[in-house]
């Protein structure tokens, strides 16, 4: 019988004794008073951090509504903040998501996109694959139109190691349907979360 509190076969016990042996790797005592429940603390951060792979994000979308009085115009959620983690280094990718689509016959609640995004970032990622779950899954369950998707964020594996840069985002899109085939709509999205010609 499985243990649900154990779904990847990996026990508590075994996680934080995976952040001792790291604490002691990286020259401190995991035994000292300031570190012995870190490994505890660290174990339950990541259950929060990458709680996305115990989701389908498509499942948030399923409960839609149809009684919409025959809005069929762009709907858009601008500056859904996330915190995710690059899977290259765990280092925090810190942004906003900005998501779009072109109703047909139904809508979807606006706190189940900001969900998605969630469910997604709550994975270790890289932002062009991010960037690229969303909006598929968006068309994929919603089947609108069309779906935009664009993210902005920085990344801590760049500000905090490597070249040290600091104040620099990336920005990343996905248009689908309607929105990569007519530039009017593109145009329009991109007016809408404030990046007409570039400019945030």
């Amino acid at each position: 019988m499985s243990d649900p509190s154990n779904p990847h076969g990996v026990s508590q016990q075994e996680a934080e004794d995976a952040v001792r042996l790291l604490l002691r790797w990286a020259g401190d005592d995991p035994a000292r008073e300031g570190l012995i429940d870190t490994p505890k603390r660290v174990a339950k951060a990541y259950r929060d951090w990458f709680s996305g792979y115990e989701s389908d994000p498509a499942e948030f979308l399923l409960r839609t509504f149809e009684e919409v009085g025959g809005y069929d115009q762009m709907v858009v959620l601008r500056d859904i903040q996330f915190e995710s983690h690059c899977e290259h280094h765990l280092a925090p990718i810190i942004g906003r998501a900005h998501v779009g689509y072109m109703p047909t016959n139904r809508v979807v609640g606006i706190s189940k996109l900001a969900r998605v995004v969630d469910g997604f970032a709550r994975r270790l990622q890289v932002q062009e694959k991010l960037t690229a779950q969303i909006a598929h899954c968006i068309q994929e369950t919603l089947q609108p139109a069309g779906v935009a998707v664009v993210i902005d964020a920085s990344h801590e594996c760049m500000t905090t190691r490597g070249v040290h840069k600091r104040g620099v985002s990336m920005v990343t899109s996905q248009m689908l349907g309607s929105f990569r085939d007519d530039a009017r709509t593109r145009m329009e999205f991109l007016q809408f979360i404030g990046l007409q010609g570039g400019h945030h």
